[in-house]
């Protein structure tokens, strides 16, 4: 047993990563009842629901366009659309540089090629970056 965890300990990031995204996804879930009832509760009472409620469940219903008005985003949520494509241009460049340079001078995969594939994919990445930024920034000066 002892030997199977040496072996694949980095299967526990994936693995909390799932755990993560479940939870997210069943308090995302409660939230959306417990609207919906406290939404039923009114209207069973016939009254009109306040306006705050209904914003909050469209909201939940679409979550891609919560920030769309340029609110504040909650605590442990990011806005939509503020990603900072230089930064991440940058990061994976360096990224990029140092698989690459790895792989290749210091021969730190073995000659496997490992480190090499994982510099190209990097690289890739942040070509990908470097467009954004690059059209991004054309689309904001408009």
């Amino acid at each position: 047993m002892e030997d199977l965890f040496r072996s694949y300990w980095w299967l526990l990031f994936p693995l909390a990563w799932f755990v993560s995204a479940g939870f997210s996804g069943l308090m995302s879930y409660r939230r959306h009842r417990d609207t919906l009832n406290l939404i039923k509760a009114y209207v069973d009472k016939g009254q009109e629901p306040p306006p705050a409620l209904l914003t909050l469940l469209e909201r939940s219903a679409a979550p891609e366009d919560i920030f769309a008005d340029g609110g504040m985003a909650p605590v442990g949520q990011a806005r939509s659309g503020a990603t900072n494509y230089w930064s991440l241009f940058g990061l994976f460049t360096m990224l990029a540089a140092g698989f690459l340079g790895a792989g290749y001078y210091l021969n730190l995969d073995g000659g496997s090629g490992a480190f090499t594939i994982v510099g190209f994919t990097m690289a890739a990445v942040a070509f990908w970056a470097l467009i954004n930024a690059v059209f991004r920034s054309r689309n904001r000066d408009r």
